[in-house]
């Protein structure tokens, strides 16, 4: 019996290795991973500029703690600002962790305008954000909340889409908005681009912080660097994590200057968070990512698999109802239990994951090429041929 606390209904299968899209078992089973650790593996397993700033950091300095400066902590900051609507980063270890900076954040910048009675925050229904205690009452699901005690008090779920019931929803206690412009756990929902807008038109009107959760969507996910950009809406503050570490742990959270100014010496902190290692890593995520044309694949291989799985869609119409997302952020809402999609994927050595509203995600890593996209539209049909019978 594992000494493993069971919070996991855990596949048997266990990798040995990883070599770019692929996984691979001991025995040498070869599996398509169009999961990437759910969004972290960006570059795919064993990147080489990844591999070596790891290896080289390795042998310098693992860590410090925040008592003292990290400069690679200050250049990626620089970088991620240049790149960004942002002034100052705060770095943490999670994406969970880099949203509790966001909501302290919030919290603390109404504070600083001598708005204390402004905490709470409205987030959407099918949203998830985490499994700190706090997110979990954002995200707001009776299913994740069940047996923790009564929810942290300070989160307003209203239904994607409705302006009105966000409208409703604020009153003087309100502190910001939170939203996902893709959400990822949620099954692929695309936030409309006039909600958004609605959304960022209610925060200037009413003093509000929009803060967006970008640890899915960020750093190339969606065929843009990050998700707002695609929406012409610049958030006051957002969390990113996943891809940013390209498997290393580590999250951001990143805020204008007005906003991130407000957190004084001692009001916020983390023992490892942007520590030598994470970030000699994440500086290589960025230095791959940010070359000329890289995004623009993204963007293509996007457009090359949606074609593919449309196709799909239309032959195996009762295993997949529709295909969402944008770029290599990909859902496929099922006509079967979402389940036994991955399971005969797995029986095709073909790794994807699930996600709410019974949708299986293809994630694969952004550096995919279209030869690994086509195998991977032949197991995937091939998977939906034996669920339907055909095969």
């Amino acid at each position: 019996m594992s000494a493993l606390m069971p919070t996991y209904a855990r596949s048997a299968l266990e990798f040995e290795r990883g070599e770019g899209a692929w996984l691979i078992t001991a025995d040498g089973e070869r599996y398509l991973d169009f999961g990437a650790g759910i969004a972290v593996n960006a570059l795919g397993h064993a990147h080489p500029a990844l591999v070596a700033a790891l290896v080289e950091q390795a042998g310098k300095l693992w860590h410090t703690s925040n008592l003292y400066r990290i400069g690679a902590q200050e250049r990626l900051a620089e970088r991620l600002c240049a790149v960004t609507f942002a002034d100052l980063v705060f770095f943490a270890n999670s994406g969970a962790e880099a949203m509790e900076c966001a909501i302290k954040l919030a919290r603390k910048y109404q504070a600083s305008r001598g708005q204390n009675k402004r905490y709470r925050v409205i987030t959407f229904e099918g949203a998830f954000h985490g499994r700190t205690l706090a997110m979990l009452a954002a995200g707001g699901k009776p299913e994740h909340l069940e047996g923790f005690g009564p929810a942290v008090e300070g989160f307003d779920q209203v239904p994607m889409g409705d302006g009105d019931a966000v409208e409703r929803a604020i009153g003087d206690d309100t502190a910001a908005i939170l939203i996902e412009p893709v959400q990822g756990e949620g099954g692929v929902q695309v936030a409309p681009r006039d909600f958004v807008a609605l959304l960022r038109a209610l925060c200037d009107r009413h003093g509000l912080m929009l803060i967006f959760d970008e640890v899915q969507t960020g750093l190339g996910r969606t065929g843009r660097l990050f998700a707002y950009e695609w929406l012409d809406v610049e958030p006051d503050i957002m969390a990113i994590a996943k891809a940013l570490g390209g498997g290393f742990p580590v999250g951001a959270c990143l805020a204008r200057a007005d906003v991130g100014a407000v957190m004084a010496p001692g009001s916020h902190g983390s023992t490892f968070g942007g520590n030598p290692l994470a970030m000699a890593v994440a500086n290589a995520v960025l230095d791959v990512i940010l070359e000329p044309g890289f995004l623009e694949h993204v963007r293509e291989a996007g457009l090359h698999i949606k074609q593919k799985l449309a196709a799909i869609a239309d032959a195996y119409p009762g295993v997949v109802e529709l295909v969402r997302g944008e770029g290599l952020l990909l859902g496929l809402k099922c006509g079967v239990p979402n389940g036994d999609l991955l399971k005969a994927l797995a029986k095709e050595k073909m790794l994807a994951v699930p996600a709410a509203d019974n949708v299986v995600r293809l994630l694969p890593p952004l550096i995919v090429g279209n030869e690994e996209i086509d195998e991977a539209c032949v197991r995937l049909e091939r998977a939906c041929a034996g669920l339907s019978g055909n095969a």
